[in-house]
């Protein structure tokens, strides 16, 4: 019989349980995307350097623009010289100096006047036909950055616009967590590589190429250890391989109880099982255990289900042993039909999304816990709780994406 512990149970034993990976690398920003921080990363100075134009126009002293409208213009002198703004030239007491987007305020100059609203007499002098205020499409010097100014936080996950603001800030080198190395172990002699055609009674291997992109996706980094079948002896010695070779290890089938439990078996013999059973569907099976201090989890073979742990739990092992912090941000979605559970466990169910007016819909998609295109064109999944006997027709539900 397993002994289940309910999801949150569960959560708090990956996080009490699993901390930190030791070390960390550095990397260029280059090769920055997609890892984790390892420690808050600041700013040496001011970004920009210098206070600078927003737009076209003239640079200019506000107060020599007070009053001034369409019909009854100021007039500004543009000092002589190039266009573009020379460092010899100033704005203020009657003068003006073109600014473009970008381009360095001149001394004496605090706002910026667009060109749409400026007039050339070219005569050397302009015609502003419009007032501004100090400040007017100017950004200045410490606008963006000052010298230390936190531009990353310690666990952030490194973002395209994340290696903008560093390039910006002349960071090009950065400390970032460690990925964690995962092994994955798919188990079963009905298994077949993908590539092959299947005889009667076998299938392709699902699990271990999504496990490696749900594992990469994760913020880990996959190593496969291919098929291994129902032998006791041959599942430990790719333990034992994995275990030498990774920080993590999953094993996919051979969970669930009966003659076939030998994930359960490997894993105890090599240190102990933390649990065996969580209170949910699909998933129920999995097997979390420590085996040189090193996490190892018994997925169920069945690939939703295998799914359904990996983003539910391996991810938030993922997010312990890297520090990364995961904020979801689920959307609020109106359940098109009823979605029924079983009391006393959580369930989860994949749903697709569509925009209906002012309205988002969740379209619950049912499926078996072996049927993994029943997940390909989803978009997210509910959870049902377990004192929940399920959720009504037309109810407002929480939709955790997928992506992350």
């Amino acid at each position: 019989m397993l002994s289940v512990k309910t999801p949150d149970e569960v959560m708090e034993i990956i996080k009490t349980g699993f901390g930190l990976l030791p070390g960390f690398e550095s990397v260029g920003i280059a090769e920055a995307l997609g890892r984790v921080s390892a420690e808050d990363i600041v700013s040496a100075e001011y970004v920009p350097g210098f206070d600078r134009s927003a737009v076209d126009g003239y640079a200019v002293c506000a107060s020599d623009t007070f009053g001034c409208s369409e019909s009854i213009p100021a007039i500004l002198t543009v000092p002589s010289g190039p266009p573009g703004i020379s460092r010899a030239a100033s704005a203020g007491g009657g003068f003006c100096v073109y600014a473009a987007t970008g381009a360095q305020l001149p001394p004496g100059a605090d706002s910026v006047v667009m060109l749409e609203y400026t007039e050339d007499y070219k005569d050397g002098t302009v015609g502003i036909e419009i007032p501004v205020a100090p400040g007017n499409n100017v950004i200045f010097k410490d606008d963006d950055l000052s010298p230390g100014d936190v531009v990353l936080r310690k666990g952030c996950l490194i973002t395209e616009h994340d290696t903008g603001a560093l390039a910006a800030a002349g960071i090009t080198e950065l400390n970032v967590r460690r990925k964690p190395a995962v092994g994955i172990i798919s188990t079963g002699d009905e298994l077949v590589e993908a590539d092959k055609k299947p005889n009667p009674g076998e299938v392709r291997d699902v699990n271990t190429y999504m496990l490696a992109a749900a594992v990469s996706s994760g913020g880990g980094s996959p190593k496969t250890y291919g098929i291994v079948p129902d032998d006791e002896k041959k599942l430990d010695a790719a333990l034992g391989r994995a275990l030498s070779e990774c920080d993590v290890v999953l094993i996919s089938g051979g969970s669930s109880v009966g003659a076939k439990d030998a994930a359960a078996r490997v894993i105890g013999s090599r240190g102990e099982i933390l649990f065996h059973g969580i209170a949910m569907k699909p998933g129920k099976p999995t097997i979390l255990g420590k085996a040189g201090g090193k996490p190892v989890f018994g997925l169920p073979g069945h690939p939703v289900a295998a799914y359904f742990v990996t983003r539910l739990f391996v991810f938030l092992l993922l997010d312990c042993l890297t520090g990364r912090e995961r904020p979801e941000f689920p959307v609020r979605a109106v359940i098109s039909e009823a979605v029924p559970a079983n009391h006393g466990r959580a369930e989860y169910a994949a749903v697709k999304l569509r925009k209906d007016g002012d309205i988002i819909r969740a379209e619950p998609v049912r499926f078996k816990s072996g049927l993994i295109t029943s997940l390909a064109a989803t978009d997210g999944y509910i959870c049902v709780p377990r004192d929940c006997e399920g959720i009504a027709e037309g109810t407002a539900a929480d939709v955790t994406l997928w992506r992350h």
